[in-house]
């Protein structure tokens, strides 16, 4: 290329809207070519170095960082990894702004006794809603002898995604769950001997097993109506028998439907319900959680013995 079409770096700085320390950086860094120097040894460039300059700030002006830049101008796997990258992190900052508006929405539509107590609550939501201390709660309560696939699907089963755009009720609900499960706040009663056969050892996996087979069932049965025995009741009765080597008779249910009334947990049973609202969309009809089809299936447990009495 002829010295004559070859630009100094305050000539492609000027061309491109960028400064010269700009244009030096990048050089320094290996992104952009030169086409030799000048008999004073001054940097020249020539016209693919403003394309390359102008291609380096678009990506800059994605937030993409230097070193990502340099891949990407050599890779274009690179580049829609980085892409990539940078859709999941404005996802991440527009979700963490929708919870905010929402958090607002709450402390302005309500009433001074209720600002003191949501102000309180609110500060679990200032960023992307974490559910990481649910979580550990439900790997602390959960029997300790459980596979962990089971254990992560239990977890994840009982912990619900926190909607990307929610409403102010569902950031309350989140927050009431957050509170609620803080360390030293629930407990939930260990495994219960009485459910177990003589010399018969527990077996958490299997009851955990099938109450999530009972869930599902019960899922499709609470569309269409009151809760009635069925397939789910019966697969969630028989998840509690074979659990500590029992059978399924008409006494062992009356037995299994009073160790649940006395073992219930209010705080859990609030727990589920907040659950529910989280999970339940705006204007949608409620959500089934776990603890719902548990609450249904109780129903269901009791509507039968009252019926059998």
């Amino acid at each position: 290329m002829s010295p004559d079409v070859m630009w100094s770096i305050g000539e492609l700085a000027e061309r491109a809207g960028a400064t010269v320390k700009s244009v030096r950086f990048y050089s320094d860094r290996g992104l952009l070519p030169e086409s030799g120097r000048s008999s004073g040894g001054h940097r020249r460039y020539g016209p693919e170095a403003l394309d390359r300059l102008r291609l380096i700030r678009s990506l800059r002006t994605l937030d993409l960082p230097v070193p990502e830049v340099g891949r990407a101008l050599e890779h274009e796997s690179a580049l829609e990894d980085a892409v990539a990258r940078q859709l999941r992190e404005v996802g991440s900052q527009l979700t963490a702004l929708r919870w905010r508006e929402a958090a607002l929405h709450l402390l302005q539509d309500c009433t001074p006794a209720e600002r003191a107590e949501r102000l309180r609550l609110i500060g679990v939501v200032a960023g992307p809603p974490d559910t990481t201390v649910m979580a550990r709660f439900w790997r602390r309560v959960l029997p300790p002898r459980l596979p962990a696939e089971l254990l992560a699907a239990v977890v994840d089963a009982a912990v619900p995604a926190p909607p990307d755009d929610p409403t102010p009720a569902q950031v309350l609900a989140f927050a009431r769950m957050h509170a609620l499960t803080a360390p030293g706040r629930l407990s939930i009663a260990p495994c219960r001997p009485d459910l177990r056969a003589p010399d018969e050892g527990y077996r958490p996996a299997v009851l955990y097993q099938g109450l999530g087979q009972a869930y599902e069932l019960a899922a499709t049965e609470m569309a269409q109506g009151a809760p009635q025995a069925g397939e789910s009741l019966d697969c969630f009765v028989a998840a509690h028998a074979d659990s500590g080597g029992l059978r399924d008779t008409s006494e062992f249910r009356r037995h299994l439907g009073y160790v649940l009334d006395q073992t219930a947990d209010p705080l859990v049973d609030r727990y589920w319900q907040l659950a529910t609202e989280l999970a339940t969309p705006a204007d949608g009809p409620p959500a089934i959680t776990p603890g719902s089809a548990h609450a249904w299936l109780r129903a269901s447990l009791d509507a039968q013995l009252a019926d059998a009495a």
